[in-house]
């Protein structure tokens, strides 16, 4: 079929217009559109007629459909004919696809067929071979196997011969000839499996000479007529004539040179960064010496050693205001020693670039990697943590410390950031055996400090210099005090006086020793706030003043800080289980200095300032209660720490935590009965003061003369109330002002001395005759009395309504109400309770039952009316 005939042919002889003519393509073009097909035809035929129209002359020439009439029959004749030859392709075309089908439906069945039967045959001999079939088939199996393994014995056992063979020809050449020629040329053949065979080889060379060539090996070989050892025998002398060879030393030889062509050809390798050529060589040093050689090589000829050799033997410099600010207890916590740190942040850039190359360069890199990281520590870092920390502990034993934290810490994080980085194995965490090695390497760094119990002993030592030289003025002062003091309590604290002096001269001592550097001597004359002293002046002889024996919460929170701090850094520093005891060990300086040294001297010298108010003999001084407030607020805040700080660290031993619970407790204790007996003995000198103002009461008072009326009248108290009421004003003012107003303490006091002028009040009016004017004295002395102490922060069972102190107001009223009036109150039930003396105080708050008198009471004070004598008076009291 022709797709390019043309659709219409035209008779060149017709005397029609000739059609258009197409071919298939111009329908089957995608471009094709029927509309403007058709309009195509139509201009076609328009022009055509035209064109005849003009050649004929006619101007309005029908329009003759023919020509396209007979186009458009010619193409559907065309196309018919097209349409059949399309048919019968399309038939030929069918037939041709089923017979395809149905060959490859055919194939597909018969190449099944072989797969199954292929199948089948796979399994059967497999079965055989397992042993599972049939005994046949498992036989054949069986005996397959057995001739597979006997040839591989076989090729093993001529392997070996052929080694042995070579091994022989090599030993005949090295005891006979002297020569080992088969061993130089299998070396300088060049291939990595002839060098590793070459080791191999002149390592079982050592060992057939070891064993057939004793002489060889002896410590002091004799060369005697050609040959080795001094044997006499007389097969030595058969045999005189034929030379002996050193066999032992022709090896060696042999060995070396193998040696250091390898360890020539793994350093060039190295400077080329041929990393595959590196493991070659490594890997035949490794079967020839166990690769010691090459690592030494590796690790000493690195660059980082050569470049920091001279760097690590470099004076430690820094800017000498920095050492001073390390060696200051009240300076914030520094960083690490800037050579140190540069050098560590080199170590971990070079560590894990150099890992890298270990690890292509090595078939076993832990090992490698164990001696570069080994070289590292113990000799680049090492060296320069020493040269840092014998430059740190010249400045001051604070600074020692201080810089051993920082460096630990600095080095800690280098390793934890190796591990975290992988090395060998990144980007994974390094390997088990690479952690152990780096967690060995930062322990042995420090091990030198941590000996036994050196490092705490340390920390205490400084800190016993810094709390001694704290407090040098207060106990140079009490020190002073108490050896010019002559009362019996100086007499019974002379321990606590030599405890003092014994901290005073172990400061000047310390001072003076040779050991303390320029800069700890400046720092601890700073603490001690002698930094101003003149050089010609002794500290045993410096000038004092009341100040520097009084206690100073802020000392004791420095103490307390550079506690906290000590504390701290053992916890970095040094091991888990020697927590407890160092603890304990800290706990103990604590109570020593802070609580023996410090508060118990304060509270000494407030006692014995109390006990010298007891004679009554003046107004009593209470100015030492201003530094018990203060000495209680240190003892709460050394409680406070222990049980925050201290006390939690110890729980690892059950025994430690008791013993240190059991002495912080006998501390508290002891202190808070030195507490109370300064309190009791300030209400002993209260009450003594009081009676002694109570005992200048003039009589006269309670029974005013007549012509005294009018300025008797205009008194609101006597002066002996007065008196009294001033003192107790300023007791009370002091009071507040020195005990804690937190707790119950103050109130405890206060109610205590309340009660106890109750009772010298009840008893100093018992003493008085009492006139019908100066009755009214007692009621206006008595509300004094009663206001005043109602007024402070009391039990309200005291001062409440019905209270043991409305008995004064009670009392008062005795003497002023009228006999009528005396009778109604007796009949209330006035005088059914009672009270106590002046030994009530020792009672506390009182009960309701003390804010009435009793019956005995109420005669003894109506008695001392100047009326008690008439008729009305006696019959009240013999009611009574």
């Amino acid at each position: 079929m022709m797709d390019n005939a043309s659709v219409y042919t035209a008779n060149p002889r017709t005397v029609f217009p000739q059609g258009p003519s197409f071919t298939l393509e111009d329908f089957s073009s995608r471009d094709f559109i029927v509309k403007e097909f058709i309009e195509a035809l139509s201009d076609t035929a328009i022009s055509t007629r035209r064109s005849v129209a003009a050649a004929v002359g006619a101007a309005n020439q029908p329009f003759d459909p023919k020509p396209l009439i007979r186009a458009f029959e010619s193409a559907q004749r065309r196309l018919g004919e097209l349409s059949g030859d399309l048919e019968i392709r399309e038939n030929e075309l069918s037939a041709a696809v089923r017979r395809a089908e149905a060959q490859h439906s055919q194939n597909l069945t018969t190449l099944g067929k072989k797969l199954r039967h292929t199948i089948a045959s796979f399994q059967q001999l497999d079965t055989s071979l397992n042993g599972g079939g049939l005994e046949n088939a498992g036989g054949t199996g069986n005996m397959a196997v057995e001739t597979g393994k006997r040839l591989e014995e076989l090729d093993r056992q001529r392997r070996r011969a052929l080694d042995a063979h070579f091994l022989i020809e090599c030993w005949d050449g090295v005891s006979n000839r002297g020569e080992i020629s088969l061993l130089e040329n299998l070396r300088r053949s060049g291939t990595g499996e002839a060098a590793v065979r070459s080791a191999h080889i002149a390592r079982q060379l050592l060992r057939i000479s070891q064993r057939l060539d004793p002489q060889s090996w002896q410590e002091h070989p004799a060369r005697a007529n050609g040959g080795y050892g001094g044997s006499s025998s007389s097969e030595d002398l058969s045999e005189s004539s034929t030379p002996r060879r050193n066999t032992r030393e022709i090896i060696e030889k042999f060995s070396e040179t193998l040696e250091k062509d390898l360890l020539k050809q793994f350093d060039d390798f190295y400077r080329k960064a041929n990393f595959d050529g590196m493991k070659d060589c490594a890997t035949v040093l490794q079967d020839f010496n166990g690769g010691a050689s090459v690592i030494a090589l590796f690790v000493n000829q690195h660059q980082f050693f050569i470049d920091r050799s001279q760097l690590v033997t470099e004076e430690v410099g820094g800017d000498p205001e920095s050492w001073e600010k390390l060696a200051d207890p009240d300076a914030e916590l520094p960083g690490v020693e800037s050579s140190l740190q540069s050098l560590i942040d080199e170590v971990k850039v070079v560590v894990q670039e150099e890992s890298a190359i270990i690890k292509r360069a090595f078939p076993y890199y832990e090992q490698v990697l164990g001696k570069f990281l080994q070289r590292v520590f113990q000799q680049s870092i090492q060296q320069r943590l020493e040269m840092v920390l014998e430059k740190a502990s010249s400045a001051s034993s604070l600074a020692f410390l201080r810089c051993l934290q920082s460096s630990r810490g600095y080095i800690s994080a280098l390793i934890e950031d190796l591990k975290a980085h992988g090395l060998t194995e990144h980007p994974d965490p390094v390997s088990s055996q690479t952690a152990v090695l780096l967690d060995q390497q930062l322990e042995e760094l420090f091990v030198p400090y941590f000996v036994g119990s050196s490092y705490i002993e340390r920390e205490k030592r400084t800190l016993e210099e810094l709390f001694n030289s704290l407090l040098f003025k207060f106990t140079s002062y009490h020190a002073r005090r108490k050896k010019a003091a002559t009362t019996f309590m100086a007499s019974l604290s002379r321990a606590g006086t030599e405890l003092l002096s014994a901290t005073r001269d172990a400061f000047i001592n310390r001072l003076d020793s040779p050991e303390v550097s320029p800069t700890q001597r400046r720092v601890l004359l700073y603490i001690a706030k002698l930094n101003d002293l003149p050089e010609t002046v002794r500290l045993t002889e410096i000038k004092l003043t009341e100040e520097d024996g009084q206690p100073n919460l802020s000392d004791a929170k420095r103490m307390l800080k550079w506690l906290a701090e000590a504390v701290g850094r053992g916890l970095e520093l040094s091991v888990n289980s020697d927590t407890p005891k160092d603890v304990s060990a800290l706990l103990n300086l604590l109570l020593v200095t802070m609580g023996d040294g410090y508060v118990d001297v304060c509270l000494d010298a407030a006692l014995e300032a109390a006990t010298a108010q007891e004679s009554g003999k003046a107004e009593p001084d209470f100015t030492y209660l201003l530094s018990v407030r203060t000495t209680i607020s240190i003892t709460t805040l050394m409680v406070m720490c222990v049980h925050a700080v201290l006390l939690p660290l110890s729980t690892g031993s059950i025994t430690t935590r008791r013993d240190m619970e059991k002495r912080t407790s006998q501390t508290t204790s002891r202190i808070e009965d030195k507490v109370n007996t300064i309190e009791q003995k300030t209400i002993d000198a209260t009450f003594a003061w009081v009676s002694r103002l109570l005992s200048g009461q003039k009589k006269n008072d309670f029974r005013p003369r007549e012509s005294d009326n009018a300025a008797w009248l205009e008194m609101l108290q006597t002066p002996t109330c007065a008196a009294i009421c001033a003192f107790l004003t300023r007791l009370h003012n002091i009071a507040r002002t020195s005990l804690p107003s937190s707790g119950a303490n103050i109130r405890q006091f206060l109610t205590e001395i309340a009660l106890g002028l109750r009772g010298l009040l009840l008893e100093h009016f018992k003493r008085f005759s009492v006139s019908g004017p100066g009755g009214l004295m007692v009621t206006k002395d008595m509300t004094q009395y009663t206001d005043l102490l109602k007024s402070w922060d009391i039990d309200e069972e005291a001062k409440g309504p019905g209270g043991a102190l409305d008995v004064l107001l009670e009392v008062g009223s005795l003497f002023v109400i009228g006999v009528e009036a005396l009778r109604e109150r007796i009949r209330g039930g006035a005088a059914s309770g009672t009270t106590g003396g002046p030994g009530s105080s020792s009672r506390g708050a009182g009960t309701s039952q003390e804010g009435k008198l009793s019956v005995q009471e109420v005669r003894a004070y109506v008695s001392r009316r100047e009326d008690s004598n008439t008729f009305a008076m006696q019959s009240v009291l013999n009611a009574l």
